[in-house]
């Protein structure tokens, strides 16, 4: 038997996208290249690892098995070269960071900035995407490491707290004189919200004390830019976080206001696995994230009191 460790990532990229075309486009290779790959690596075994519908393909009852083994050879190979790497002199090469949607446009560009001037030799690579796909793609070691709001409570991961930051309220700009609404007021506007799967709309849920707006008639939008432009039509309020302020609402008829107390928050923090030989890298890291983070609050509060 003959196994190849390209065969071994490219099954993987298979069996986690369940489509030969996106996986060939992960893997930087032609989607027939791929295809061959795969059948010779079925050949080497004997046996079939996916099934091969007109429309999708799934895994065999011995693909299921294989893919578990696959992930945890791969790991384990990911773990050596992260240990050669932590063995340098600092931090150098790919290092793999995730970062949730309402986060990424705000923070992200800072980061790298200041990662460029503190770790010239990183070559980063940035995932951006929601909070399970980013802890299942951490757990599988396909990231060094994620940023997103705490807590995961993953037994396995580190969890390190960055910051906490406000939410606040954003509606229609003939509404900014009203009183600013409180928690209960809220539940009875038309709150527009993230689409399913986003974290942050399951905290804006919880601060509301709502399950679903559904029964309310909310309306769902695939990112908070599309929140505020639907507010400044007038179809809604909304609640974003306080980093997004300044790019979002500068194109938007829209007022901000802060709500009262309690002011709904949230924690963003880092998170690893424990067993990662970056471990002691990646909490330097953070702290270039957590001084990115202060950097942004700072300039924001400096524009809002020059606003006055």
């Amino acid at each position: 038997m003959n196994l190849t460790f390209k065969q071994l990532r490219y099954f993987e990229a298979v069996a986690t996208l369940g489509h030969f075309g996106r996986a060939a486009d992960m893997c930087s290779i032609s989607q027939p290249a791929i295809s061959v790959q795969i059948k010779e690596l079925e050949e080497s075994l004997g046996t079939a690892l996916f099934e091969r519908g007109a429309r999708q393909i799934r895994l065999t009852a011995f693909g299921e098995v294989f893919a578990e083994r696959v992930r945890d050879i791969l790991q384990a190979v990911d773990d050596l070269g992260d240990l050669a790497r932590a063995s340098r002199d600092g931090l150098v090469g790919k290092l793999r960071i995730g970062i949730i949607p309402t986060i990424a446009p705000y923070l992200l560009p800072r980061i790298i900035g200041n990662l460029s001037l503190s770790h010239a030799d990183l070559d980063v690579h940035i995932r951006e995407t929601l909070t399970d796909k980013l802890i299942t793609e951490l757990m599988d070691g396909r990231l060094d490491t994620a940023i997103v709001a705490l807590p995961i409570s993953e037994p396995s991961l580190t969890e390190i707290r960055l910051f906490e930051e406000k939410f606040v309220l954003v509606r229609r700009q003939e509404d900014a004189a009203k009183p600013v609404p409180n928690r209960e007021s809220l539940r009875e506007m038309r709150l527009l919200l993230l689409e399913e799967g986003h974290c942050f709309r399951d905290q804006a849920l919880s601060f509301c004390g709502l399950r679903s707006p559904l029964a309310r008639e909310g309306m769902d939008g695939s990112s908070l830019s599309t929140l505020v432009q639907m507010v400044g039509t007038g179809i809604g309020v909304t609640l974003i976080p306080e980093m997004a302020v300044p790019v979002e609402t500068t194109s938007a008829a829209v007022s901000v206001d802060h709500l009262n107390a309690p002011q709904p928050s949230r924690v963003i923090g880092m998170v690893w696995r424990k067993t990662s030989p970056l471990s002691d890298e990646l909490m330097q890291i953070s702290r270039v994230v957590q001084q990115s983070a202060e950097a942004l609050r700072e300039e924001q509060r400096e524009m809002s009191a020059d606003r006055r």
